[in-house]
């Protein structure tokens, strides 16, 4: 059976076909394992107390590269962190910087593949607004040295008197009265004085009065008896 011309062409063109849709298959994967600067990722973190900038490399061609961290200031200088050489892998392969970060500071990844990645990883990295260290870390004193309050003085206490007490030993040792030798006086002296007589000179002549009356009265009687008598 013979081929005719129009069934070859017809071949030819199919062909054709396949062979580009393979080429465009193999020219799809092979972009899509290529380097590229998508596949790396920075980040700040934190290493307990101390700051650390990682960046993963996703790329699954594990073309190496190289990966240079810049910290960027406010005046357009940067100051170089750090650059390391990384084979990037399809479940990620890391690298980090050591770096103490200040919250809310800028740093420039910028990244080496061949000649198939020349870039900087976009956006640039900007920090957190805390830091890794907090005044919270910092350990409180001891609480034995910390100074205890003095109680006030209660308003309440009687005042203390100004004039001291004298203590027993000087009061036992003041000297003791001594006895005078000299007669101490009657009792009856100090009314003698003032008036001339004894105390006892008032009753003795209320006394006589009442003798001064008794025998007036009895003499009284006694006569005007004798002269009822007279008269009888």
């Amino acid at each position: 059976m013979s081929i005719t011309r129009r069934s070859a062409r017809r071949s030819v063109r199919i062909l054709g076909v396949a062979s580009a849709s393979a080429a465009v298959v193999l020219g799809l994967s092979s972009s899509a394992l290529a380097c590229n600067i998508r596949d790396f990722k920075a980040e700040a973190k934190c290493d307990g107390d101390k700051g650390v900038i990682v960046v993963t490399d996703t790329d699954a061609s594990a073309t190496p590269a190289v990966i240079s961290v810049f910290l960027k200031s406010s005046g357009g200088v940067e100051t170089k962190v750090g650059q390391q050489e990384v084979k990037g892998s399809a479940l990620g392969t890391p690298v980090s910087f050591p770096e103490d970060w200040k919250p809310s500071a800028t740093y420039r990844v910028h990244v080496k593949a061949a000649n198939i990645v020349d870039e900087d990883v976009q956006p640039d990295l900007v920090t957190a607004s805390t830091a890794c260290k907090t005044e919270s870390s910092t350990p409180a004193p001891p609480a034995s040295k910390t100074p205890k309050p003095k109680p006030k003085p209660s308003k309440s206490a009687p005042a203390e008197s100004a004039t001291p007490t004298p203590s027993a030993s000087e009061s036992s040792s003041a000297p003791a009265t001594v006895p005078s030798n000299a007669p101490s006086p009657a009792i009856g002296d100090s009314n003698l004085a003032e008036t001339g007589a004894s105390s006892n000179t008032g009753l003795i002549a209320g006394i006589a009065g009442a003798l001064v009356v008794i025998g007036g009265g009895a003499v009284f009687f006694g006569m005007r008896r004798r002269g009822t008598r007279g008269n009888g």
